[in-house]
């Protein structure tokens, strides 16, 4: 695990609206048995305008997602098997969304 991969969404009832999560926890803590996730969610069906320093766009492949950071959550480490993918490219603008999160800033 590596800060950063994405896992597709282990829960199936919410995967078609959110098809991914994206793990944030630096990996000093992966001793934990939860990691720390940020929904990656398809745009059209979010229900509302993203805001763009909180919402930052990411990409899957080729699907064009929408991260939630506000919705974010602790999953069981277990139910993160095989990344599908590593936004590392996105690292500036991932971080600014949690740091808008947490400061307003």
């Amino acid at each position: 695990m590596a800060q950063l991969d994405v896992y597709r969404n282990p829960d199936r009832q919410s995967a078609s609206v959110i098809p991914f999560v994206l793990d944030i926890q630096n990996n000093l803590l992966a001793n934990l048995p939860t990691r720390t996730v940020i929904p990656l969610a398809v745009p059209e069906t979010i229900g509302m305008l993203p805001i763009l320093r909180l919402n930052p766009k990411v990409g899957v492949g080729e699907t064009a997602l929408i991260a939630l950071t506000q919705d974010m959550a602790a999953l069981p480490k277990r139910m993160l098997t095989t990344p599908v993918a590593n936004l590392s490219a996105q690292r500036e603008e991932i971080l600014a969304a949690l740091d808008f999160l947490f400061t307003g800033f």
